[in-house]
């Protein structure tokens, strides 16, 4: 048959079964619908581990499929070249460990942060400053505990709220936060490690 296809699929493509057709990872347009709907059921690959884990994938090989069921078919790639389908196995989602180890570390960043700010407090002397401006602005010494230290605990607290831009799990503008933007640049960075070692490996997927 004649026609178009248009093609769209994300770098990154999350699965949570083992057979991975067409329609899990990919946006497609086509005028006829039919065509559409028959290949968001080809089956692009079958996971056989039980664990989670990448695959990086061809859109290549996507084309070559697609031309086994419609040869006529001219297929247009808006999306990326090359792309991972990461499973995310269910048994590793009910895992207790990972519930585990997600504690493990929110209490070691906290405690890590505390350390942070205390060392930082100490070697700038944030102390004797205060005590010093206390001493200025009161005329009498400082007991170590007034209002300088109090609002400046209070300020450490606002800003960390507003430079995360998150409270009790609600975004506080609708700007991406700094953690997010690390995140995506760390994943872009993983992501295009593992499709360039995977090119270079010339590594295939058993799709069988």
């Amino acid at each position: 048959m004649n026609g178009m296809l248009y093609l769209k699929i994300d770098q990154n493509v999350e699965v949570d079964h083992a057979d991975v057709t067409l329609g899990d990872v990919a946006k497609m347009e086509c005028a006829d619908e039919t065509v559409k709907n028959r290949l968001k059921t080809m089956k692009l690959l079958k996971i056989r581990d039980e664990k989670s884990s990448r695959y990086v994938y061809s859109v290549l090989e996507v084309v070559r499929r697609i031309h086994e069921i419609y040869p006529g078919l001219e297929v247009q790639n808006v999306g990326e070249a090359d792309f991972i389908i990461e499973y995310e196995s269910p048994m590793y989602n009910r895992n207790r460990w990972s519930m585990l180890k997600v504690m493990l570390v929110c209490v070691t960043l906290f405690i890590g942060s505390a350390f942070s700010i205390m060392t930082f407090n100490n070697d700038v002397g944030i102390p004797k400053v205060f005590a010093q401006v206390y001493l200025l602005i009161m005329g009498k010494e400082s007991d170590g505990f007034t209002i300088l230290e109090i609002m400046y605990s209070i300020g450490i607290a606002v800003g960390i709220l507003v430079f995360y831009n998150h409270f009790g799990g609600k975004r506080i503008t609708k700007d991406p936060t700094p953690i997010e933007v690390q995140m995506r640049l760390y994943e872009d960075d993983v992501n295009s490690t593992l499709i360039e070692g995977c090119n270079r490996k010339e590594t295939h997927i058993d799709v069988d």
